[in-house]
């Protein structure tokens, strides 16, 4: 097992068009470091796991459960598990994501 990693050692996987992401897995979350392209559309939809999206940098407008707001740095999102979510990134975005448990369909 692996205890410490550098995230730019990660491989860069992109998960939709303008979301490239690297992933660390534990046996209960997994946490993605998400480089988001201005414009680029996260398309409603829900998952069974709980996520806890955190703004890093740039301008993202997040809607979850038909309540939207924009978020800038500092900004942290929860979505509960089958919670429909949807987002574009305003302009160019850092996001730290959270998921638990373990995103299968990541790794």
């Amino acid at each position: 097992m692996t205890y410490f990693h550098q995230t730019k050692e990660i491989t860069i996987n992109e998960i939709l068009p303008g979301f490239s992401g690297r992933f660390i897995h534990t046996p209960e979350l997994t946490i993605g470091h998400f480089q988001i392209k201005a414009g680029s559309v996260l398309p409603e939809h829900e998952h069974p796991h709980e996520q806890i999206s955190n703004l890093i940098s740039g301008s993202f407008e997040m809607t979850v459960a038909g309540e939207t707001q924009v978020c800038a740095p500092g900004g942290v999102v929860t979505i509960p598990p089958n919670t429909l979510h949807s987002g574009s990134a305003l302009t160019d975005c850092y996001i730290i994501d959270v998921f638990r448990p373990a995103r299968e369909d990541y790794k």
